[in-house]
């Protein structure tokens, strides 16, 4: 007797499709743009109800039963999409657009439903106890679970969890070997569906479905060890030896009973189209909400905090170059003569500029574009485009900038009358500046127009209208909020709860007919418990 491996409570299987089209898979990326975007939208609600069912779990132990449902339900649909496309390419069958499991279809996932969870192990489990496993799965499937949302013809393999990883590598392989074969190479479908039931495994680990941790292990081919098929093995006639072993299961399975699992019946789903909308535009509405929220209270913040003088300023980036000028990319201000616009919302601007060697004149002006044009034509400058920070709170440093070949300029700045305003000398240099509508451009120069500058710059406004702005945003997310867990707490209530038990769901399996002389033929009333529950 071969000794089974123990079941784990996220169960996974599928059936390779016997004659596969050689070509349809280089066109399953467009084929499965609709299912794409729809799981876009359905994995925001999974993140957002993951998030419910956490707190639910740290308080009660117990994981919300319409919660649980629709997240198995969109790991079943992400599996389905990604057994039709490059997680496996198993078949040609196109992925039902349904949360609810399809028997028939020939890829299938079930998670039993927990009678109680961990409240610890829910803090820690699906950041911290599962990087080993992160860490397996970013050879697996490139960079961990991605179950991928991305669409569109630029994409291509990149649709899926198994892009850039060994997943995505192997299918890549069985594909061409389809396409000028004909046929499928087990071992390698075998391979490929074990790294794709423990990218799921862990998902559902992750997704604090279970508090049993994923075993490593590597279980290859569509039949997951803790299912058998749905049934009793044949009885074979008298005399006719021992019966035939039962094969991996095609239309549905049950839980060993060796496992200790009590099967009972598959219930019914009450998650209709119209409740899935629900979750998914409150779990839309709610994610903009947190956007709105972290934005507004990050501007009140800095409107109530950060002000020096009544200006808010960039951080200080360090500027320099062998050539003649330095200058800023161009800044445009249309309000087609509102001026109020630029008064409210961006007020008065300062630019502070300091060379690092002291004895150092510099000149600061900023003038219109055109004007700035004209007077460094062909003249040697530094063009800065772009400023960035590696990481939050570090010095800040040039992403971008382009160096212009010339010669000197024919006279000082100073001595240009083109300046909207301007300040030079040693020291720090502080320009201040009532901005208005044009494009326009910053200079930084040393005051006797000779090469070579070294200096620390950075910009500040008083942007008044700063508090009014962020009020707003926390308003408005507010309102999303509410509207938000309305929609959200309308649908789940609603939808169908699983039975409080450790049951795993049990998807019915057709079974070959008893013989005429068995105890079940005689007496239609008998039958094994397993038999009643599927009843």
């Amino acid at each position: 007797m071969t000794d089974r491996p123990p079941p784990y409570p996220v169960r996974i299987d599928a059936v390779l499709e016997p004659a596969l089209s050689r070509w349809l898979w280089l066109v399953k990326w467009l084929l499965l743009i609709p299912h794409f975007i729809v799981l876009a939208f359905l994995w925001i609600a999974f993140v957002v109800l993951s998030v419910v069912a956490f707190f639910a779990i740290l308080f009660t132990g117990r994981y919300p039963a319409g919660i649980f449902e629709f997240n198995v339900g969109v790991l079943r649909w992400t599996w389905r999409v990604h057994y039709y496309g490059y997680g496996a390419l198993g078949t040609d069958r196109y992925p039902p657009f349904t949360l609810a499991d399809v028997p028939d279809y020939p890829a299938r996932l079930d998670v039993a439903y927990p009678e109680r969870l961990s409240r610890g192990l829910v803090l820690v489990k699906w950041w911290l106890l599962a990087i080993p496993h992160y860490l397996v799965l970013a050879v697996f499937v490139g960079g961990g679970i991605w179950l991928g949302t991305r669409t569109g013809p630029d994409n291509g393999w990149d649709s899926g969890w198994g892009a850039g990883g060994l997943v995505g590598l192997l299918v890549f392989i069985a594909a061409v070997v389809l396409l000028f074969t004909g046929r499928y190479p087990r071992p390698l479908y075998d391979f490929v569906m074990g790294m794709d039931r423990w990218a799921l495994r862990v998902a559902a680990y992750a997704g604090l479905m279970t508090d049993r941790y994923p075993p490593f292990r590597l279980d290859m081919g569509g039949t997951d060890p803790g299912s058998v098929p749905g049934g009793p093995p044949p009885v074979a006639p008298p005399g006719a030896g021992a019966a035939p072993a039962a094969g991996p299961p095609t239309a549905g399975y049950t839980a060993s009973p060796a496992a200790g699992a009590i099967p009972t019946a598959q219930p019914r789903s009450n998650w209709t189209a119209g409740r899935v909308a629900s979750v998914v535009i409150g779990s839309v509405l709610l994610f903009a909400a947190t956007g709105l929220f972290g934005g507004g209270g990050a501007l009140l913040w800095a409107d109530q905090a950060e002000r020096d003088d009544g200006y808010l300023w960039t951080p200080t980036v360090e500027l320099g170059t062998d050539s003649y000028a330095v200058v800023s990319d161009s800044l445009r201000l249309e309000t087609a003569g509102e001026q109020w616009v630029i008064d409210e919302f961006l007020g008065t601007a300062r630019l502070e500029v300091a060379a690092v060697a002291p004895d150092t004149e510099l000149f600061v002006g900023i003038a219109p574009t055109a004007a700035v044009d004209r007077y460094l034509n062909g003249v040697a400058h530094r063009e800065v485009e772009d400023v960035g920070t590696t990481w939050p709170g570090s010095q800040p440093e040039l992403d971008r900038w382009t160096d212009v070949a010339g010669g000197a300029p024919e006279q000082p700045p100073g001595d240009v009358d083109i300046w909207a305003a301007q300040a030079s000398g040693k020291g720090t240099q502080t320009l201040t500046w009532r901005p208005a509508d044009g494009s326009w451009t910053a200079v930084i120069m040393r005051a006797d127009g000779e090469p070579g500058l070294t200096a620390d710059a950075q910009a500040a406004a008083t942007v008044p209208a700063l508090g009014w702005i962020s009020v707003g945003l926390l308003v408005t997310g507010g309102v999303l909020l509410a509207v938000g867990v309305l929609l959200v707490a309308l649908a789940v209530p609603r939808a169908h709860r699983y039975p409080p038990s450790n049951a795993v769901p049990v998807h019915p399996s057709p079974r070959p007919p008893p013989p005429p002389d068995s105890p079940s033929a005689a007496s239609p009333g008998a039958g094994s418990s397993v038999s009643g529950a599927r009843r």
